[in-house]
């Protein structure tokens, strides 16, 4: 049984056009959830991927509802907190034997996600750091948090005990290490605009991702020149893909590359020019399979990560945003 191209393209820009309203309803409450998701899961790599995460899932919730939501800070929180929790209790798959320290800090309402998630140590069952953190980071009540979780409010009582109790322990949190060789290759590529030699370092099966906005499978999609996300990245003015309001100071052209280690892992960063000096605008991972690129992960649209990843380095940047369409 095969699907007529033009029935499929239909569906597809149904679809796209139901996200993007989507997305816009939630948008103002990306912050809030991020930082969530970084004291759960305690970096800033995995908080934007459990937000992706949950935003998809609530997306594909939110099509089967009969029902209106009414408070949807709140809804979007309990789909995080049983995203998060249900992945706590699934097997970890090859544990990474290098680790560093993570610093204790006071738990703080006023949100400084580094402090909330070092403080919230793996001691913690699942649904005690998540009962703490909604509770004593973002204000919400028993009765609401027991309802997020589908349980009792005597039994968040019991979480909150046990979990405030354990609040002064420390751990320590892996760390993810690319080769020397590969970073290099890649860098001087990515600076010397060499698409050939970029893609070359790629497996056939790697693929690339923007946060939230799309994801290529391949090296040869990646450098197309009409979606490339290398492509653009590597030729393309911001212009091409921000929203004017978010381009203040900047100056045109593309972007230097240049690694940074970044809680022992080694990130690109890119730079453009701005009338006040060069500006961060993307934080890069990429993860490897022996000496070759199997995954790039692209932090454009992601501001939280950025202005986190960014103030720690010490570094300026400036954020492009959530979305690379118009309003």
């Amino acid at each position: 049984m095969t699907i007529e191209n033009s029935k499929l393209a239909q569906v597809g820009g149904d679809a796209m056009t139901m996200w993007h309203r989507y997305l816009d309803v939630f948008e103002p409450l990306r912050p809030d959830l991020y930082r969530f998701c970084r004291a759960l899961t305690r970096n800033a790599w995995d908080a934007e991927d459990l937000v992706q995460d949950v935003l998809a899932r609530g997306f594909m919730t939110l099509a089967g509802m009969f029902q209106e939501i009414r408070e949807p800070r709140s809804w979007l929180f309990r789909v995080a907190s049983n995203r998060w929790i249900d992945l706590q209790r699934r097997p970890v798959e090859d544990p990474m034997p290098d680790s560093q320290d993570m610093a204790i800090a006071p738990l703080s309402r006023a949100g400084e996600t580094h402090g909330a998630g070092a403080t919230l140590i793996g001691r913690l069952s699942p649904q005690e750091r998540t009962a703490v953190l909604l509770k004593d980071v973002f204000d919400f009540t028993l009765e609401e948090i027991a309802d997020m979780l589908t349980t009792t409010p005597n039994a968040i009582k019991a979480a909150l005990h046990r979990g405030r109790g354990k609040l002064a322990r420390t751990e320590r949190q892996p760390s993810r290490r690319v080769p020397a060789a590969v970073v290099d290759a890649f860098v001087e590529a990515f600076n010397a605009r060499d698409v050939e030699r970029l893609t070359a370092l790629m497996l056939d099966t790697a693929t690339a991702e923007i946060a939230v906005i799309s994801t290529e499978y391949g090296p040869a999609k990646m450098k197309q020149t009409d979606t490339g996300s290398l492509y653009h990245t590597l030729f393309s003015p911001l212009s091409h893909a921000v929203q004017p309001a978010f381009l203040k100071g900047y100056r045109g052209g593309t972007p230097r590359a240049e690694v940074r280690e970044y809680q022992g892992e080694a990130v690109l960063l890119c730079w453009y020019d701005h009338d006040e000096g060069p500006r961060v605008r993307d934080a890069v991972r990429f993860e490897v399979d022996g000496d070759r690129v199997s995954r790039i992960r692209y932090h454009f649209f992601s501001p939280d990560v950025l202005a986190e990843v960014c103030s720690e380095l010490n570094v300026p940047w400036c954020s492009n945003g959530y979305r690379d369409w118009p309003d």
